[in-house]
């Protein structure tokens, strides 16, 4: 009896340093393995818009799709863009994917952006894919005439258009920036094609968030690339002025009559 209780105490123990040496050897494999990083998977969302059409639209019409900067939304955008669209003009106010809580002098608000540094790319992607899914939308049921389509955008959403506008110069009659910047990759982005449509460049005099010097840069590019450009410097911060919905508007009805 003795001799078993020492055999099962032996075997008990050559089973604890068995599973010991294994847990050992486990951490250690562990151990020499790389962190995997970037790992992703797909999932679907839901890209907002708010959409105006004209009273009594019996045929298809202009469309405007107008584009809010960093930290605005839909609604902002769709007033301004109401502000200077002619009046048989359809109007898509178009949101960014990208949440936050913003600070305001009442607290915290809800503002939407459109990309960072963080995989830029795919942010662009997603900002081509919004602007073509609707353009096509509505040009198929038929709202918007294809021949029509106007690009608005304010600050973030400027470089995003005109990489829009270079990518698919087809599909744009004339695009609109304010207040923004310009794509970083002209001169190296292979996919980029010539864009003759007419082109629409302000900005303000003091800017909090570009310098002159970045604006008049801007703006030479843009007038060596751009067949059909025009820009005007204004007295103003990084804003839309009441000067600035005025030469906007006149130019979308100089268009709007071509």
């Amino acid at each position: 009896m003795r001799y078993c209780s020492r055999k099962l105490r032996i075997v008990c123990r050559l089973n604890a340093c068995l599973r010991r040496t294994a847990l050992l050897e486990w951490n250690s494999t562990m151990n020499d393995l790389q962190p995997q990083t970037d790992l992703w998977i797909s999932a679907n969302i839901r890209l907002y818009y708010d959409l105006h059409i004209p009273e009594g639209l019996t045929a298809a019409a202009p469309l405007l799709v107008a584009v809010h900067g960093y930290g605005a939304h839909k609604r902002y955008m769709m007033r301004e863009a109401k502000l200077v669209a002619p009046d048989n003009f359809v109007i898509a106010s178009i949101q960014g994917p990208h949440q936050h809580f913003r600070r305001t002098d009442d607290g915290y608000k809800i503002g939407f952006g459109w990309l960072t540094d963080f995989k830029a790319e795919e942010s662009v992607a997603l900002h081509h894919k919004f602007l073509n899914d609707l353009i096509g939308g509505l040009i198929d049921g038929g709202v918007a005439d294809p021949s029509r389509v106007y690009l608005y955008g304010f600050s973030q959403a400027c470089a995003l258009n005109f990489r829009y506008a270079f990518t698919f110069p087809e599909s744009l009659k004339a695009i609109i920036g304010v207040c923004g910047g310009i794509p970083g990759d002209l001169d190296t982005n292979p996919i980029y094609k010539p864009f003759n449509a007419e082109t629409f460049y302000l900005y303000g005099d003091d800017d909090e968030f570009y310098s002159q010097e970045k604006f008049v840069g801007f703006d030479e590019k843009l007038k060596g690339l751009l067949p059909s450009y025009r820009s005007i410097h204004y007295k103003a911060k990084h804003e839309i002025t009441e000067e600035m919905r005025t030469d906007i508007r006149a130019f979308l009805l100089e268009q709007s009559l071509k």
